[in-house]
């Protein structure tokens, strides 16, 4: 089996090599380069120890934080590469990290410890592949499992629940018994992790290819730090509108929208506070009215306590806020959204309502997306054509309201969107003479209030 190596790490494998010492690329990269990926990184490990490591490569710039750890980072054309001796970790006191590590001179004791058997290979062009635990073969059968115990594993790293999700949503693949079970029975350890680290994981697993059946088979890792879903879980939807329990139907939208984390992420919270907003009417059939704001303040208050960065979170919730708004032809009611929410909002709103449409029951199917495409249509035309939609569009702006004499901000403000309005609903048109004349006029009128 033979793996193409960049010449950067052909470079370092023969040169430690040369200096009499083992040198491998491990983990990542031997797994993606087996699927017929491009690695993102190429992670090197060795028997030589640190201190040898930087005598080999003396003559290169270094990155030394991991030194005690075992790592040396070098720089070749101004890439860093990570160069790691093999190592044993110790025990594990916070379910994150080894309370020490120690130096080893076999490359199965390194393999060993790592998380899953499709992590743990090693490779260089001498020796080919070095796969103790078999995880080429768990690759051609998709399989994902742990190397050794589970519940060791997990025990060591609670992370690395996570990282077994991500993987599977990420490569397609299954998770062999013992380590499904043992993910499960674990998931609460995950509480020991730092909401940054799980942010970082489940939001590579959200965008992956398989993420439907992920989240589906193992809601209940998820909601150890999602707890808001919970309820979504067993909520029915007796409307003709919908086939699904909240959750399923949940599960459809993320995997029908694009693999981008803002749209995924919508359509991960779009309908969780539809369990509040539950109205039976007398004929049985339900009602979610108000389930965006709902679901919006859920959201908001989840993303927060997971630190998600601010703009992000404003932008899963304003899209959520409209995510139930119905378009047709409405070109006033485009332009207003266009104006509330902003162009790169709408042209994301116009995407996630058409993953949620797919996911519902086909009752008006047709009807709902000819509709979305419709507005669609209108948007692109009101973009192309330089239509006022916005105060960026207005033909007038704070500055010529100064030189009619208005100075006061807080008139300012309320004046033009007053105008911006009256230009959207066409009654009046965007043209500077004529917007400075009612600028005026609804002056008067509040001033004299």
């Amino acid at each position: 089996m033979k793996i193409k190596l960049p010449s950067d790490v052909n470079f370092i494998l023969k040169r430690l090599s040369d200096a009499g010492y083992e040198a491998y690329t491990v983990g990542g990269c031997v797994r993606d380069s087996l699927l017929g990926l491009e690695p993102h990184d190429w992670d090197i490990t060795t028997s030589a120890k640190p201190d040898e490591i930087k005598e080999v490569f003396a003559d290169h710039n270094m990155i030394l934080t991991g030194e005690k750890h075992g790592t040396v980072g070098i720089i070749i054309d101004s890439k860093p590469f990570e160069i790691t001796t093999y190592r044993i970790d110790g025990d594990y006191s916070d379910s994150r990290h080894p309370l020490e590590v120690s130096f080893t001179n076999k490359l199965e004791d390194d393999l060993s410890r790592r998380d899953f058997t499709v992590n743990a290979m090693a490779y260089n062009d001498e020796t080919g592949l070095v796969d103790p635990f078999n995880g080429a073969v768990d690759l051609q059968y998709r399989a994902l499992r742990c190397v050794g115990d589970p519940d060791k594993r997990f025990g060591e790293d609670a992370l690395r629940i996570l990282r077994a999700l991500r993987f599977a949503s990420v490569y397609s693949l299954s998770i062999e018994g013992a380590t499904s079970f043992s993910l499960v029975r674990n998931r609460l350890s995950l509480n020991k992790i730092a909401v940054e680290r799980i942010a970082s994981e489940f939001n590579r697993l959200l965008c992956g290819e398989n993420v439907n059946f992920i989240l589906r088979r193992y809601k209940d890792v998820i909601a150890v730090f999602f707890p808001e879903i919970v309820s979504a879980f067993d909520c029915e939807q007796n409307t003709p509108h919908h086939n699904k329990t909240v959750w399923r139907h949940t599960t459809a939208a993320v995997s029908n929208v694009e693999d981008e984390l803002l749209l995924r992420m919508v359509m991960f919270l779009h309908d969780i506070g539809k369990p509040l907003a539950l109205r039976t009417d007398s004929n049985g059939r339900d009602h979610f009215k108000g389930h965006n704001h709902f679901s919006a303040v859920l959201a908001k208050n989840s993303l927060e306590r997971l630190k998600y960065p601010t703009k992000f979170i404003e932008d899963v919730v304003t899209l959520i806020e409209y995510h139930d708004v119905r378009f047709s032809d409405n070109r006033k009611q485009i332009k207003h959204v266009m104006n509330n929410i902003g162009v790169e909002n709408f042209r994301n709103l116009l995407k996630i309502q058409r993953a949620d449409i797919l996911a519902q029951s086909k009752y008006k199917r047709e009807q709902k997306l000819s509709n979305l495409d419709t507005a669609r249509r209108i948007f692109d035309e009101i973009l192309e054509s330089g239509e006022c939609y916005s105060l960026k569009t207005l033909a007038v702006n704070g500055s010529d309201l100064l030189h009619l004499g208005i100075t006061e901000g807080k008139y300012i403000g309320k004046i033009l969107e007053l105008l911006l309005d009256s230009v959207i609903d066409a009654t009046l048109e965007n043209e500077k003479t004529e917007l400075k004349k009612r600028a005026l006029e609804i002056y008067s009128e509040i001033i004299s209030e």
